[in-house]
């Protein structure tokens, strides 16, 4: 049982696999949080909730008791208007014009399993033991309105998720102003708070600050998750580090705009939200209707950030990825995108497919450019018929031809975008994103489709799904290639238009529900102009993204070590590209431009038919040794050894969960003259095993490769990389 409730004192303390969770019903109805640490045993928790009075600037609600005032209440769902002067989770108009609301305790109920949340993506459970689900009723008795909170505890895994439905009971209509998915106190402030921030090509970088009073805020405006921001935060106690300390995650499953902060107060409590961007947004709640928020996935570590990461790495790589893909292993590809970009005929895709087979890989992407009259990034968008200029025996033909050669085939689309200069916004200019006599401001020079329309959704499907099935398709690469603006729908009255981004985001959820469940054998990775939509969101559907569009081996070290912080190898697209690279011009060895790539799922996006013979060897040895750790590296644990932020060397390292396997790689940016001899030490090893390592046949304990380390030689030059391969003898 991972859900348990005290009668008595109206107690309830979930339980994880390592950590409890627990809040008290206080005062007439009021849902106090009291603990969430290390696992307690649930028969001998005693601690209530403690008020004591404060000063006349923390009101009192209850007149009667002038030491309980919302001021200073660790609530677990917050409302406005009472005397809690901080952020709220929820903020309701109703039809007076007021804002004030009054949620208490109505009931609860406690499910097995986890039930799924209508309309949008959310970790699961595949049978009712894995987890327990509490849901508490809160109730307005004036309004009629009532909030059920959703906690779902893992027995397996130390992870809490939490999502909030809004219904309407009552006679009228209320506007929905802001409806965070979770809010978690903390009895101090005494922590760092991690974020992953960065831009397009640079993304998910690792940021951290101590929390002080004030609100510490990330956010997205942007209809995305966006490159500048990843919808994820931690708090970290001071003595945390990658190994050691009590570390708290917060994700959330989520692919739109979206806030998450903690606030600081003036007694040195913490209070952390996460939800849907409540700028420029609004939902009208009629009476009967219900308003589902997204879930946000809560982990608690005690060793570190590593093992915060190892939690999330799980519990996302099996029980939110989901299809037949999701337990296998991928396939090693080649994108012609960064060998042609749109200047390519049929027969030259078949020339670099062929070279491709001829080098062991497996599966060919042709990307942008095959339909419309793409012949640069200013038209075709949404016209998804292919371009016989270029494809004269069409994709049927051109899919077969390779397939036949023993390759799978790929492709590329960007479905939820339109060009201005296309066959679909000439029948249909109403179609996009827009604001009746307002500019359309463009970007990549295309338009953002309104996806908060059915029949848009319907076109996009239909159009898709017609490609799809034309074709021995076996892979798609689903892009995004900007963000929102001129946010409104033609559909929408005027009091619904501040809805327009949310009705987008579930109208793409269906699209995506519909176009997976019909091509089940389909491998689809999600891409934003790389990883600007890198969210547990998107993997729900796609269990797999471009990490980013910059391929540059020393970037991809802190873009892919940033990644890692929440998101397992197993989702993350990494490819060897040419030199000097495309973003940043650099010049790095082929050996260590796979070392870094093979640390996700492995590719290449170059032109194979102008390597070097030796270049191509190389590559025949990448692809021979990858095949080789690729199960290690999508089903292993994941640990972090030296971070790139930190210093001039990175490491990282994989080992099967069995412990009889590992694989380490070793970075070094810029060699330094006359350097101090390095040990390297590994983790995650069994103590008790013997190893062999392959390089050099030599056997090390696993308590020797831990705590004293591998004698590392010196990498002579600028961009050097080892790899470590050990298995148990």
């Amino acid at each position: 049982m991972t859900v348990h409730y005290d009668s008595e004192r109206s107690i309830f303390h979930l339980q994880s696999k390592d950590s409890s969770y627990i809040f008290q019903i206080v005062k007439s109805g009021y849902p106090a949080h009291l603990y969430w640490g290390p696992k307690l045993d649930a028969s001998r928790f005693h601690t209530d909730y403690l008020t004591i009075e404060r000063c006349s600037f923390s009101p009192n609600f209850i007149r009667e008791d002038r030491t309980f005032s919302f001021d200073t209440l660790p609530h677990e769902y917050p409302s406005y208007g009472t005397g809690d002067f901080r952020e709220p989770a929820l903020e309701i108009r109703f039809a007076d014009g007021s804002a004030i609301s009054d949620f208490r305790y109505e009931g609860h109920a406690i499910k097995e399993g986890k039930p799924e949340l209508a309309g949008l993506p959310a970790t699961y459970t595949e049978n009712d033991e894995e987890a327990q689900t509490l849901e508490l009723y809160l109730k307005d008795e004036q309004t009629g309105l009532a909030v059920v909170l959703a906690y779902t505890a893992f027995r397996n895994l130390d992870a809490i998720t939490r999502s909030v439905r809004i219904e309407n009971r009552g006679t009228s209509p209320a506007v929905l102003e802001r409806v965070m998915s979770a809010s978690v106190e903390f009895d101090d402030a005494d922590y760092d708070m991690l974020q992953l921030s960065g831009t397009w090509t640079r993304e998910r970088h690792m940021h951290t600050r101590p929390l002080v009073p004030g609100i510490h805020r990330i956010d997205s405006k942007r209809g995305s998750s966006s490159h500048q921001q990843n919808p994820f935060i931690a708090l970290l106690s001071k003595e945390a580090g990658e190994d050691v300390g009590e570390v708290y995650g917060f994700s959330l499953v989520y692919s739109g705009s979206f806030m998450a902060q903690a606030e600081v107060d003036q007694y040195a409590t913490s209070r952390v939200m996460l939800g849907i961007q409540p700028f420029n947004f609004s939902w009208q709640l009629e009476p009967g209707q219900a308003f589902q928020a997204p879930e946000v996935v809560l982990v608690r570590s005690s060793e570190g950030l590593g093992g915060m990461s190892r939690t999330y790495h799980k519990l996302y790589r099996t029980r939110l990825c989901r299809g037949v893909h999701r337990d296998k292993t991928r396939p090693i590809l080649i994108n012609n995108w960064e060998a042609t970009y749109f200047n390519f005929n049929e027969a030259k895709i078949k020339e670099i497919a062929a070279a491709g087979k001829e080098l062991g890989l497996e599966l060919f992407v042709l990307d942008d450019g095959w339909f419309g009259r793409r012949d640069r990034d200013d038209s075709s968008l949404g016209d998804w018929k292919e371009d016989r200029r270029k494809l004269p025996n069409g994709l049927k033909k051109l899919g077969g031809d390779i397939t036949e050669t023993g390759m799978q085939f790929g492709l590329w689309f960007e479905p939820e975008m339109v060009s201005p200069d296309s066959d679909l916004y000439r029948a249909h200019p109403d179609w996009c994103l827009h604001v009746e006599g307002r500019s359309r401001t463009v970007a990549r020079e295309q338009l953002v489709l309104d996806l908060s329309r059915k029949d848009v959704c319907d076109y996009i499907v239909e159009s898709v799904s017609s490609v799809l099935a034309s074709a021995p398709i076996t892979y798609v690469k689903w892009d995004m290639n900007r963000n929102m603006t001129e946010i409104g729908s033609a559909l929408l009255p005027p009091e619904r238009q501040r809805e327009t981004a949310h009705r987008y985001m579930l109208g793409l959820y269906d699209v995506l529900e519909r176009i997976t469940s019909s091509f089940p054998h389909i491998l689809f990775e999600s891409c934003s102009g790389g990883g600007g939509r890198f969210d547990p969101g998107m993997l729900y559907y796609m269990p797999q993204t471009w990490t980013s569009d910059d391929t540059d081996a020393m970037e991809r070290l802190k873009i892919q070590y940033g990644t890692s912080i929440v998101y397992p190898a197993s989702t993350m697209g990494a490819h060897v590209s040419a030199v000097p690279n495309h973003q940043v011009h650099r010049i790095t060895p082929f050996e260590t431009r796979g070392h870094v790539a093979m640390s996700g799922n492995f590719g290449y996006e170059l032109d194979l038919t102008k390597l070097t013979e030796e270049e191509k060897e190389s590559v025949k040895l990448q692809v021979e040794q990858y095949k080789q750790l690729r199960d290690l590296i999508q089903f292993g644990d994941f640990y972090r050894l030296l971070s790139p932020f930190e210093g001039n060397h990175t490491a990282w390292m994989f080992v099967s969960e069995d412990k009889k396997e590992a694989f380490a790689a070793y970075f070094q940016v810029l060699a330094s003259p006359n350097a101090p001899l390095r040990r390297f030490k590994l983790k995650g090893l069994d103590p008790n095993k013997a190893y062999r390592l392959e390089a050099d046949g030599r056997v090390y304990g696993g308590d020797e490769l831990m705590y004293r380390g591998l004698q590392l030689t010196p990498l002579e030059g600028d961009f050097k990389s080892s790899l470590f391969i050990l298995r148990e003898i």
